[in-house]
């Protein structure tokens, strides 16, 4: 069922409940690489369908276009690039319990269930859909650490459920796996996988309203590749079932140990009380939502702007149990706090862009949670993540983005860490050491890149030394721009001119011929042939994009870059070209990631986000407002493949709140925001204290798209830009809107 037809079946929805906005099935089409399942703000838990299990597409187990399922399993991903998880598969079945065959090259299990999209409801907190296979309607909600299943049973002397725990997406390697019966009406379970994350563990435990009998089945299967596979299920049987009974499991988890999943579920889901959770998660999800209030008439627009909210808060994800124990760097179980809680899931790479800028305006306490959850994992692990999962290092992406997050946080007033412990972190982990990491040695030496060595001794990556020398380059120089501002913060003059010298690095990859930033050899020659629109995934210059899409990135010194392209006209004349370029691709293996073209410029990834925004430094902010006007319109749809790219961890939708507000950080790390074009008619966000941010839009329509003029607190802009402080505490902006272009400026 769609969120239209819930909408109108519920005829007049409470003003309050923001829920009714949000489509979980958003996303979950195209390589969007969302799930509908049923989570809470930033929940431990993510119980959600499985329809798939190997390819691209089933990054977060599920996909719009299947029509199988494989059942639910507890632990999902929300528009990663990359696959993990899928921990404890559970699906009830009427009748015979097909377990064979078993291939591990086929996307579904042998008991799949056909189910229709038409029977399927998704809200925040709550997913439902019928097992057409079996006849019975599945409906799940969550708390943070458990979730809570209600499986209504057709009439059956032959009703079960099976426990599937060798499931999970794309067929990872099974280290180690546990399956304990408690009793007649609960299990405990471990798994530990070999996969994204090298060593993730997972306990659970279960509990059913309804006592059972049990067969285990402990075997293996031979694998694609030929090899044995070890497979672990539990095939329950339960008493007859008479028609519409209702049998409820209910699942705690933890990384710790069997102990924590089940203190979390107890903590958490105390009573057979399927529709108080349900309640519970509703209210979460309200509480959270009602941060920013937006006025409109269109519900695809509300449907758009809530369930992008909604997408900004599936993680990072809580990591301590209910006990304030937690799973360190180290893999060792840690006492923590739980008012102080440690996270998981940080896409720095990603969501360093707009996810953490977005949180130091509506929960810079949160943001603060989270940078010290990282600073913990520094002083556990030995260097600061940089795409941290279920305690691990993993191999993907490159730099130090965390260094972003604290010098965000730190330029705005908001640094309740340790600074001196940031800028001691920064610094470690901007140098090629390889020394005291616990990772694993593969993964140290992705972790670890040998461009630090390069970049701190050459003062610039050849390409002829690493793979995607000039993205890493250009990054580089903004993390250590960053640490810069750690080093002055901690009162170390020397530091902070060191950093702020190597923050100029990007100057080694521009080549005044071309105006393109390009790669070097280790003689100083230019990479050649040169082709900008030329992609080669992980084999070519750049990081998931071309020449067209990283020339733009200096966040931190944008007046130096235009500088190089030849002073504010060219500049916007180069900025220009960008957008009417040929969008052609071409290369041996163009990166998938490179979509959502306009021109070259590529919204569906993240390393194109700030540049509509460099127009405001040159002096046309019209060509701001009527591309930020564009994206908006064409690349945020209220449908299943509604996301030009993947989510990946909030930062798409992250990008659209802001610009929804009217604005956008470029270089997170300096307390400025760039004006766009206000996307409602009306915008309040609720801070702590009772305090607001008001936005009104005086001659709103969606075709007056320039700018007339902003007053902020009753002051009348002269620049397409104001500082954080002056929202911090509140504040009132009122925008008059035009359909011509102008300079609001003057």
């Amino acid at each position: 069922m769609t969120l239209a037809a819930i909408v109108a079946a519920c005829g007049n929805i409470n003003n309050s409940d923001y829920t009714q906005y949000v489509d979980p099935f958003i996303g979950t089409g195209g390589h969007g690489h969302t799930f509908p399942g049923a989570v809470v703000p930033h929940g431990m838990i993510q119980p959600s369908p499985d329809t798939r299990i190997d390819g691209w597409d089933a990054c977060s187990g599920y996909h719009y276009t299947d029509s199988l399922v494989n059942g639910f399993s507890q632990s999902h991903l929300s528009g990663t690039g990359c696959a993990d998880y899928g921990d404890f598969l559970i699906m009830p079945t009427v009748g015979e319990q097909k377990i064979n065959p078993q291939c591990d090259s086929l996307q579904n299990r042998p008991f799949a269930s056909l189910f229709s999209h038409a029977d399927e409801v998704a809200t925040p907190g709550y997913y439902s859909t019928l097992l057409k296979t079996y006849g019975i309607r599945a409906e799940i909600t969550a708390t943070k650490r458990a979730a809570i299943y209600r499986f209504t049973y057709p009439q059956s002397d032959n009703a079960g459920l099976i426990l599937d725990v060798d499931y999970s997406i794309q067929n990872q390697n099974n280290t180690d796996m546990k399956i304990e019966i408690v009793g007649d009406s609960a299990i405990r379970a471990y798994k530990q996988t070999k996969y994204w994350a090298f060593e993730q563990r997972l306990y659970m435990y279960a509990r059913f309203s309804k006592p059972f009998v049990y067969t285990i089945v402990d075997d293996t299967v031979t694998g694609r590749k030929g090899d044995t596979q070890r497979r672990l299920k539990a095939l329950l049987k339960f008493p007859d079932t008479a028609e519409g009974e209702q049998i409820m499991v209910k699942v705690g988890t933890s990384a710790v140990d069997a102990e924590g999943a089940e203190k979390n579920l107890n903590a958490e889901i105390a009573a057979w009380d399927f529709d108080g959770v349900r309640n519970d998660a509703r209210k979460a999800w309200n509480d959270y939502l009602s941060t920013i209030e937006v006025s409109s008439e269109s519900i695809d627009d509300l449907r758009i702007f809530y369930t992008a909210l909604y997408h900004t808060a599936i993680s990072p994800n809580l990591f301590t149990d209910a006990d304030g124990r937690y799973l360190g760097m180290d893999l060792e179980a840690h006492e923590g706090s739980v008012e102080k809680p440690i996270y998981t899931i940080f896409s720095l790479w990603d969501t360093y862009r707009a996810l953490h800028p977005l949180y130091t305006i509506i929960d810079p306490k949160l943001n603060n949670d989270f940078i010290r959850s990282l600073l913990t994992k520094y002083q556990e692990g030995g260097l600061l993540p940089m795409w941290e999962l279920a305690g691990n290092y993993t191999d993907t992406m490159h730099c130090y983005h965390a260094v972003s997050k604290n010098a965000d946080a730190l330029c705005k007033g908001q640094a309740d860490f340790d600074v001196n412990l940031a800028y001691k972190a920064g610094c470690r982990s901007s140098v090629y050491d390889t020394t005291g990491i616990h990772t694993p040695d593969l993964v140290r030496r992705a972790l670890v890149q040998k461009s630090k060595y390069y970049k701190n001794t050459l003062g610039y990556i050849p390409w002829d030394k690493e793979w995607e020398s000039v993205a890493k380059g250009l990054e580089y120089a903004y993390n250590d721009w960053c640490i810069a501002q750690l080093a002055k913060a901690a009162g170390d003059e020397a530091g902070y001119e060191e950093y702020t010298a190597k923050g100029e690095a990007f100057r080694h990859y521009f080549d005044t011929a071309t105006l393109f930033m390009r790669g070097k050899d280790e003689k100083g020659c230019w990479h050649e042939p040169f082709n900008p629109r030329a992609s080669n995934h992980r084999g070519d210059d750049y990081c998931e994009g071309t020449a067209w899409q990283w020339s733009w990135y200096v966040p931190h010194n944008v007046d130096a870059l235009m500088e190089l392209m030849g002073g504010k006209e060219a500049f916007a004349n180069r900025l220009d070209s960008l957008f009417v370029a040929d969008s052609a691709l071409e290369g041996a293996l163009v990166s998938a990631d490179i979509s959502g073209l306009i021109g070259q410029y590529a919204h569906g990834n993240e390393p194109s986000h700030h540049i509509i925004h460099l127009y405001n430094y040159a002096g046309r902010p019209d060509r701001t407002q009527e591309l930020v006007d564009q994206v908006m319109k064409e690349q945020y749809r209220a449908d299943v493949d509604g996301l030009s790219g993947n989510e990946d961890c909030g930062q798409m939708s992250a990008w659209y709140i802001l610009n929804a507000m009217g604005f956008y950080q470029v270089c997170p790390g300096i307390p400025v925001w760039s004006i766009g074009r206000p996307w409602f008619k009306h915008i309040a966000v609720n801070l702590d204290g009772g305090k607001q941010i008001v936005i009104d839009v005086k001659n709103f329509s969606k075709d007056n798209k320039y700018i007339e003029s902003v007053t902020l607190n009753g002051r009348k802009l002269t620049e397409p830009f104001f500082n954080h402080a002056d929202i911090a505490d509140g504040a009132t902006f009122e925008y008059v809107m035009t359909s011509t272009p102008t300079n609001f400026m003057k």
